[in-house]
């Protein structure tokens, strides 16, 4: 072992033949190619973060305009001049009016009222057709017909319907055309009289039992009453008592018609819309 650490120790060349080069001699050994590809590297990596930060100042660019433009739409949706400002409004009035008309002949069926408010049941009806318009009436009606189905079922849905959706959208409409209260009267009469007709053919069929036949009845005994209160000994026929059935029926539904065109002219007229509406000259005066 001696012998071999003094022969190790006689070579002289052995630790340099095995020694490593140091850190600093590769530096010196490649430092011209170390630094081309820092200068390379710096500068593409340089490149590609300009790149990133361009396309991210064009992406927050593009994001900004995008938000403005959604933004600016946003505000014009909700302009009160904006169309679909207008239909949302319209639907959400339509909807209102239907509530509101359902629920109070509901309540005044369930209270036994109906004969003191059935003059504001078409109501809602007309100021819907004289804001928005024929169709929004015929919605509005519509609407509270099938309320009325949903929370009172087909009898009342279907009273409600023949006796003042009618009336009140045909009243509506008539308004709306600014047609006179001559014709306005005498065509809303006869709807209210053919309305009044068919409910009773309607309950009749409901009942089981014929109510138009026993109304005949009652007024032929009445007429032949007042006859022989008269002196008169005379039977009339029936056709004859037909006709003063039906003369009676549209007598009652145009005085009931006529009342309603003073009362909602008023209405209208307290409402500030009084140029909306085409009103005889004596009730213009007197509003």
């Amino acid at each position: 072992m001696n012998a071999l650490r003094v022969g190790l120790h006689l070579h002289p060349n052995f630790h340099h033949r095995h020694r490593r080069h140091p850190p600093n001699s590769i530096k010196r050994v490649f430092s011209p190619y170390i630094r081309f590809y820092d200068q390379r590297h710096l500068s593409s990596s340089f490149s590609g973060k300009r790149e990133i930060a361009n396309a991210n100042a064009a992406s927050f660019i593009s994001i900004d305009n995008d938000g403005d433009k959604e933004g600016g739409d946003f505000e014009e949706y909700l302009a009160e001049d904006s169309e679909v400002y207008q239909k949302t409004l319209g639907l959400v009035e339509r909807s209102m009016f239907a509530a509101v008309s359902g629920l109070a002949f509901l309540l005044s069926n369930s209270l036994a009222i109906e004969k003191y408010f059935a003059c504001f049941f078409a109501l809602p009806i007309v100021l819907s057709t004289m804001k928005w318009g024929i169709a929004s009436g015929r919605k509005t009606m519509v609407g509270t017909t099938v309320l009325l189905f949903i929370l009172s079922g087909p009898v009342k849905a279907i009273t409600f319907l023949l006796l003042h959706g009618l009336l009140g959208f045909s009243m509506g409409a008539f308004w709306r055309l600014k047609t006179n209260w001559t014709m306005s009267i005498f065509f809303c009469s006869l709807v209210r009289a053919v309305g009044a007709l068919a409910n009773v053919v309607i309950a009749s069929y409901f009942i089981g039992e014929n109510i138009l036949a026993l109304i005949t009845v009652n007024v032929h005994a009445l007429v032949v009453n007042v006859l022989s209160s008269f002196g008169m000994v005379a039977v009339p026929s029936m056709n004859t008592i037909y006709f003063l059935f039906g003369f009676l029926l549209l007598l009652n539904c145009a005085s009931f018609v006529f009342l309603l065109h003073i009362l909602y002219a008023m209405f209208f007229a307290r409402l500030g819309k009084k140029a909306e509406l085409r009103l005889p000259k004596w009730l213009e005066a007197a509003i």
